[in-house]
């Protein structure tokens, strides 16, 4: 039998509307599902409709980005549950008001959760391209979080997406694996990280920040706008490569006016090496059937130990705020959980192993707070100490450059004191003195 006529006869006949596919689906079964710009909406909004008549079904994911059906509505409570590994706007409240779960993990950890059992996963909801000539389909934009807990699931269900862009590397799937496919045809949802905060304070981070990157380094940027704002500022940097978590249209720019080449990596030299993308249509029409990109999953991007294999390795990561012996905090605001420690403890670790690394901890010197009198007011992300509750992301020896709009500095083999005064050099001018004073009364100074 012609091997296409077998897969394509199976899948066929694996065809099925979303509301029948979840029928699979019973109580106390855990659901992992597809985040970032990949969510399968037409399956989450099925669940939905199937949860009354189901109790205490898990799902879970990592950041989930863009308009999505209300999975996390009160009503529900008893029917779902959300189990987030990463914090983002749909699940926040969610969380922050106790009818959602967070698990704290490494992004380089988050995989192994699923496909080492600690999570076993009933049924897994995917979206993904529709199968080549040989029967597979590839994940996307979305492989490094997606591939190894959809294939450790016991059930997969498949949106076979027309409009999902096929990209190369440790991406596939064979359509034998998925027990339903649900047809659909809808873009992945566009985002931009340059948006945020303040441009102007961005602008002089990035080129703070730029002045750190040799030539021939390769580069991973975290999420917002700063790591992202970063790339802005290179068009002057030669043979730049890229090994990272996620990237946005930043990147596609600068390989187009030839500063990203990735000719000189240590490890996959000529490509690029990624996890997920966040952009737009028109970065997702370039990654589509791209041989200069290749995705893989989270536990092989991330590896600290993988990283460091990257000579040059420069990472770019941001905070909530900073202590002066170093502390950085990235996934809280005092106890009040806001995002997760996703790849930054990953990265800057593999980066300071890295031969000639630049491991990066950007942030603004301030931020605005809205006051309890409806007013609000500027306070500094550079602090004595960090707020009460807060949660330590990168720790205060894993910490090397810090930058801020008013410099950079290098804490790396730098006693308490001489941190105290590096970082209140970058600190906003307004609160230096107040920080010096605390750092008196802390016995730093």
């Amino acid at each position: 039998m012609n091997p296409m006529k077998s897969w394509l006869s199976q899948y066929k006949n694996k065809i099925v509307s979303a509301d029948e596919a979840v029928q699979i689906i019973q109580s106390n079964n855990r659901v992992f599902v597809t985040g970032n710009c990949s969510v399968p909406k037409e399956l989450l909004s099925a669940l939905i409709r199937r949860a009354p008549a189901l109790e205490n079904v898990e799902i879970c994911h990592a950041l989930t980005i863009g308009p999505l059906p209300d999975y996390l509505a009160p009503h529900l409570e008893g029917h779902l549950r959300v189990n987030t590994l990463f914090i983002g706007q749909s699940a926040r409240k969610g969380v922050q008001e106790g009818r959602a779960d967070f698990t704290p993990v490494l992004l380089s950890e988050f995989p192994l959760l699923f496909k080492n059992g600690i999570l076993p996963v009933d049924v897994a909801f995917a979206n993904l391209t529709p199968p080549d000539e040989h029967g597979f389909c590839s994940y996307g934009i979305e492989t490094g979080l997606a591939k190894s807990p959809t294939e450790s699931a016991k059930i997969i269900i498949a949106e076979m997406n027309d409009k999902m862009p096929r990209t190369m590397g440790d991406s596939f799937i064979h359509i034998n694996r998925i027990k339903y496919v649900v047809p659909t045809s809808c873009m992945p949802f566009e985002a931009s990280m340059s948006e945020e905060g303040d441009s102007d304070v961005v602008d002089k981070i990035g080129e703070y920040v730029a002045e750190l990157i040799p030539d021939g380094a390769t580069m991973q940027m975290g999420i917002g706008a700063i790591p992202d704002g970063v790339l802005k500022h290179l068009n002057t940097k030669k043979d730049l490569g890229i090994h990272t978590e996620l990237f946005s249209n930043g990147v596609m720019d600068l390989v187009e006016k030839g500063v990203v080449t990735s000719a000189r990596k240590t490890l996959h030299p000529g490509k690029i090496v990624v996890g997920f993308i966040i952009g737009n249509k028109r970065l997702y029409d370039w990654v589509n059937d791209n041989p200069l990109l290749e995705l893989h999953p989270t536990e092989y991007i991330n590896d600290p130990f993988i990283i460091a294999k990257n000579d040059r390795m420069v990472a770019i990561n941001s905070a909530i705020e900073i202590d002066l012996t170093g502390q950085i905090c990235a996934d809280s605001i005092g106890p009040k959980l806001y995002s997760g420690v996703g790849g930054q403890l990953d990265f800057i670790y593999g980066a300071s192993r890295s031969k000639d690394g630049v491991p990066v901890i950007a942030l603004p010197s301030t931020t605005t707070i809205h006051t309890p009198d409806g007013g609000t007011k500027m306070i500094s992300r550079i602090v004595a100490l960090l707020k009460q509750g807060a949660g330590v992301v990168t720790t205060r020896n894993h910490v090397r450059y810090v930058v801020t709009e008013y410099g950079a500095v290098n804490l790396y083999g730098k006693s308490i004191r001489q941190r105290t005064h590096e970082l209140i050099s970058i600190a906003h001018p307004d609160f230096r003195e107040e920080i010096y004073r605390q750092a008196k009364e802390l016995h730093y100074l």
